[in-house]
């Protein structure tokens, strides 16, 4: 068995489709086939059903998907480790953030990293909070950013920056030029909120409990994976929600007004780097670590937005 063949064999699952998983590796559709074909043959188990023009995991496949997965991401960690050998930043930084910090915290620090070290490739996944620590943890990220709070665990955490939570309506409603609000505007209100497991819905429901409130007691029309999503539909309505201001700072929708909730703490809320205590830290995770202590002015002006 090749590290090859497992990685044939991942795009595959992945895509349930040969000359996909051929595209998408810059291989031919044959060298696909015979690279799955030889594999079963190999171990005389059979990985997929071919069904029409597609292709499925069998059970066995099914079975094997994770432990293929676990064999490459070891390979990679191997690899990393023998490139760290050398003086500079070698290799790959596999990272994991999630969206608010990915979408308008990270870039930078990651650009600047790159003018210093040109040769470092450097693989960014976005996901939610939750999926960040996971992964972390299980070693397929070797630095993770999340944002708000993260249930207890062995990983390392150090605040890096920090955000605004602000209430966010369209600027035409009747009530977008009020300086604050109560438990009774917030129960009238239609809302729409990040989904379970963003750090931006975890300081939501922080700021909710702040106010002796649940999402319970609240009219939620949406559930939105995205601040974009979630900024786009309040555009377009009179609903309100909680998003980071920095989503708001950058946002293309101008006639959506943000309001600071200084009326409960807190209403800043961190954003942390999380690590691994027991995994080597290789060279590229320490420069990007140097870049951001270097980065640490910015932590996002709120000075535009009213007081209330």
């Amino acid at each position: 068995m090749t590290f090859e063949q497992l990685r044939i064999f991942l795009a595959v699952a992945a895509r349930s489709h040969v000359t996909q998983a051929a595209s998408a590796l810059n291989l031919t559709q044959s060298a696909v086939s015979s690279a799955i074909a030889t594999l079963e043959a190999q171990h005389g188990v059979k990985l997929f059903d071919r069904i029409g023009r597609g292709i499925v995991l069998t059970e066995e496949g099914r079975l094997f998907l994770p432990v293929a997965q676990r064999v490459l991401t070891e390979a990679e960690t191997a690899r990393n480790a023998l490139d760290d050998l050398a003086a500079e930043p070698r290799g790959t930084l596999r990272v994991f953030a999630s969206q608010t910090v990915a979408s308008y915290w990270l870039p930078p620090r990651l650009m600047a990293l790159h003018a210093r070290h040109a040769g470092l490739r450097i693989a960014l996944t976005v996901g939610n909070s939750t999926q960040a620590a996971k992964a972390v943890s299980e070693g397929t990220a070797d630095l993770g950013f999340v944002e708000g709070p993260l249930p207890e665990s062995d990983l390392q955490h150090q605040v890096v920056a920090r955000d605004e939570l602000v209430l966010v309506m369209r600027d035409t409603r009747s009530m977008a030029g009020c300086e604050s609000f109560s438990t009774d505007d917030y129960r009238a209100f239609t809302w729409v909120l990040r989904e379970t497991g963003s750090g931006t819905r975890s300081e939501s429901e922080t700021h909710l409990s702040g106010m002796g409130l649940s999402v319970d007691q609240l009219d939620v029309a949406l559930e939105l994976p995205s601040n974009e999503a979630v900024l786009a539909a309040i555009a377009a309505s009179d609903a309100v929600s909680l998003v980071s201001h920095r989503a708001l700072r950058h946002s293309a929708f101008g006639h959506v007004r943000g309001h600071r909730i200084t009326w409960t703490a807190p209403s800043l809320r961190p954003f942390a780097m999380i690590t691994h205590p027991h995994r080597h830290r290789t060279r590229a995770a320490s420069a990007l670590i140097t870049v951001i202590s270097e980065m640490r002015g910015d932590a996002g002006s709120t000075s535009e937005l009213p007081r209330s």
